[in-house]
Parts: C-alpha cells; structure tokens; sequence
C-alpha cells in the first residue's frame, strides 16, 4: 500500500504560486466570507487566512453574525467586486438553512469566483470557456496525476454525482477522453456493487463514513477518498482505511489525502485571477 501523501503535494503547488506571486507588480488579495458562528466553518476559513498570507496574498476579514440577511451579504460581495486587488472571492459553505446559497454565490463575480459555484463560473466550466476549474474536482486530477496513473484498459469508477467533486471530475475526465462509469443514488444496487468490485481506480465523492470496506474493492485498487463528514467531532472519509488500506496499491487518507491538494488548487485558482487582473 502506498499512502498518498496529500500535504507533500500541496506544498509543491504552494510554493509554485509563492514563487510565481512574488513576481506580480501588486499583491492580490483573498477573501474567505464567513457566515454565521459554526466552529468547524470558522476554523477553515482561519486555515486559508493563514495560508494566503503564508504564500503572500493580502487577506480581508469578512465575517458575518447570524443575524445578517442575504441581502446584506450581497450587497458586501458587490463592493468586493469592485476592488481592483481583490483576485480571489469565496463563500464558506455550509451556510446556515436561513440564507439563499444560491443568491449569495452568485453575487461573486465570475472573474473572481475561484471556487467556480457561482451559475456563470460553473456555466463557463462545464462549457470549456473557463481556465478555472473547481478547486475539489482539479485536486483529484492533479494526484491522479501525480501517481502517474495509466488509465488504458482501467476501469474507472466515480461514486457520486454532486456539483463539488463527482460532476465536475466526471467533466475534467471526459475532456481528456477517460473512459469512466459514475455510481449516482439512482445506480441499482446490484450494479453499484459490482462496478465497485471491479474498478481498477475509485474516486469516491459520497460523504458517506466509512461506507467503502475491504471486501467490496478488488486488490491492488487506487482509492481516491473526496468525500468527507464529521463523525465525533473528527473529519472522516468514504472509505475505511484501515482495513481498504490493505488491499489498495494507492490510497489517499481522510484527512491529509485531498483536502490540502484542494487548498493548493484554490489558491492557484487565485493567482491566475491575479495574473489576468494585470492585463486588464
């Protein structure tokens, strides 16, 4: 089994954009919007803060009580557009039930929306008219990339369909003429099984725990684990690793696997707005 090793990926990529960064005329701001007082949102969003500012982006604070409307939070976005500087505009998410999720992403501008959830930056994704691609989805690619996969006469499977990571990867895949079956909630359970049992490379995208075990996976499986949940106050993944790991020739952990290739991804994300944001 070789653990794939998600934090030696990300500080490759990281100090790639450092680099390149330090070279733009101006220094480009990031901002991560916060809503609400959910702990594990907040302890994120401070994770990017204090990534951004590592690698030399400028950061603006912007968070929000409970107590806000999702007009006000629109209305905040709109300024943030307008700021010349700012090359990168997120939304923590999950937002809390009373907010328009949907209203509120789509008030980032899609130049700026470096997590490509707004209706026109996912529109120009899944159009091929955008050299943004969502930072979850491009994190996978990238490490499938990194273990210099061979996908002639693999089968591969994704299992889940949401807009972060099964969509979007099932895109990135079929741009690069990848044969791949996708598992949804409406696969038949027999067949689900039985693509499960027969992938040579698995990309779980569920949020399910632990719902991939040993004796559903074939040996010397690639296990890509992008799902994530809280199970007792920890972060947990699709697959059971402990007893998968056994069987797997590559697997990524939950955490360490791609959740840091995620944040990499996100930040060039931002230093390609900033790069365009000169010739504009």
């Amino acid at each position: 089994m070789n653990i794939i090793d998600g934090k030696k990926i990300q500080i490759e990529i990281l100090k790639r954009v450092k680099e390149e960064l330090a070279l733009l005329p101006y220094k480009p701001f990031f901002t991560d919007i916060l809503i609400g007082s959910d702990p594990v949102n907040a302890k994120y969003v401070a994770m990017k803060k204090k990534t951004a500012e590592e690698i030399g982006f400028g950061y603006k604070d912007v968070i929000f009580d409970d107590n806000v409307t999702t007009e006000e939070v629109v209305d905040v976005i709109k300024k943030l557009n307008e700021d010349n500087d700012m090359a990168g505009i997120i939304v923590q998410l999950p937002l809390p039930p009373q907010f328009d999720k949907q209203a509120i992403l789509d008030a980032v501008s899609p130049e700026k929306d470096v997590d490509v959830l707004g209706s026109v930056a996912s529109e120009f994704f899944y159009s091929n008219k955008s050299t943004l691609a969502l930072p979850t989805a491009n994190a996978v690619m990238k490490i499938l990339e990194q273990i210099s996969v061979d996908f002639n006469d693999k089968k591969l499977v994704i299992l889940g369909q949401g807009p972060l990571v099964g969509k979007p990867v099932s895109h990135l895949l079929m741009n690069q003429g990848i044969v791949h079956d996708v598992v949804t909630k409406k696969t038949e359970e027999t067949l689900k099984m039985d693509l499960i049992r027969n992938a040579d490379i698995l990309i779980s995208a569920m949020g399910v725990p632990y719902a991939i075990s040993a004796d559903m996976v074939k040996e010397g499986v690639i296990i890509i684990d992008a799902g994530t949940s809280e199970m007792e106050g920890s972060i947990v993944g699709d697959v059971d690793f402990a007893s998968v790991g056994s069987k797997a020739s590559y697997i990524t952990p939950t955490p360490g696997g791609v959740g840091p290739v995620t944040v990499a991804c996100l930040f060039e994300n931002v230093l390609q707005v900033a790069k365009q944001n000169i010739h504009e």
